[in-house]
């Protein structure tokens, strides 16, 4: 094992995959010259050159298209958004063509495409740049939607979603990319859509995936001090999701809490609350709580931040509810 830096696994994983495969290149805003705007392509054009590490103009609908083009016709793109804050720009080549082609040709294009870079907040960055997109890009059929909360999950997501056949979104966080942690040396993938149990647990299981799970580790150390055993379930992919997971997980514990960064309506913590229900009814003890962000655009002040985005208190809330205690 080595420790390596958010940006350090996913710079990893990219140069890795292109060495092996010279369809494989990086373009995006800021990602050669400038090292890439958090730094997650550091040295990358020094090793592959301009034609394989490629900036790009502000014209995210630009390059996003010519990203689904070259892999329509064989070439594996790596698109970096700066923020997909910034993806709304290039949202139509995503959704009608990236998560589609492969159906309306019958088979005869395929698009392995990774669009990956930074979602939800990162502090003072005010309404339009503070969104998390996760459940956005689930909601379409075609693509496959990633969110590591950690560097080993970042490497070994990242190789595998770049030899994915079918268009991926992989979806980081600014406040991550310094995060360290153990990676495992040598070839080292995860398969999509496969959750992990991050701590094991028998009295409540909490639902989680990327930046915000660190909030349910702070609230389960808390709740283990009374007395409370709480398992908690990391999603990695939350499309395709990993359900079986969960509902095993639920039958042992009986009660569920999911944690997510996103706005209320109609969320990832929706679609996982109706799953359960449909299908671990009789397994539940509690009603299932869902904990996101306030129901408005995000705020630049901190004082407001704070209180707008979930945190580990609200966790030790819902659980203790969730026990009726």
């Amino acid at each position: 094992m080595k420790t390596l830096q958010f940006r350090e696994a996913i710079k990893e994983a990219m140069s890795e995959e292109m060495r092996k495969d010279d369809t494989i290149y990086l373009m995006g805003e800021e990602v050669a010259e400038y090292n890439g705007a958090y730094k997650a392509s550091k040295g990358m054009l020094d090793e592959f050159g301009p034609e394989r590490v490629i900036d790009t103009p502000i014209s995210e609908l630009g390059f996003s298209g010519i990203g689904v083009g070259s892999a329509m016709i064989g070439n594996r793109p790596i698109i970096e958004f700066m923020t997909f804050n910034f993806s709304l720009v290039g949202i139509d080549q995503i959704i009608n063509n990236a998560a589609k082609i492969r159906q309306m040709s019958a088979g005869q294009f395929p698009c392995p495409i990774v669009f990956r870079g930074p979602t939800g907040s990162a502090g003072q960055l005010a309404a339009t740049h503070s969104q998390a997109f996760e459940s956005w890009y689930a909601n379409c059929p075609g693509l496959k939607v990633v969110v590591p909360s950690n560097p080993a999950d970042a490497k070994g997501l990242l190789k595998s979603a770049i030899r994915d056949d079918d268009p991926v979104i992989f979806m980081e966080s600014e406040q991550m990319y310094g995060d360290k942690g153990e990676v495992p040396e040598g070839e080292f993938t995860i398969p999509l859509g496969v959750a992990d149990i991050k701590r094991e647990g028998t009295d409540v299981t909490i639902v989680s995936f990327g930046k915000i799970i660190k909030e349910a580790y702070k609230a389960a150390d808390e709740l283990e001090k009374e007395g409370i055993s709480c398992e908690i379930i990391d999603l990695r992919t939350v499309r395709p999701l990993d359900y079986d997971a969960v509902l095993n997980s639920v039958k042992k514990t009986n009660r569920l809490v999911i944690l997510e960064e996103a706005w209320p309506f109609g969320n990832v913590a929706t679609e996982i609350t109706y799953q359960v229900q449909d299908k671990a009814f009789d397994y539940l003890d509690a009603p299932i709580i869902k904990i996101n962000t306030a129901d408005t655009p995000a705020p630049y002040s901190p004082v407001l931040l704070a209180e707008w985005l979930p945190n580990h208190q609200d966790v030790i809330k819902a659980v203790k509810k969730v026990l009726y205690k």
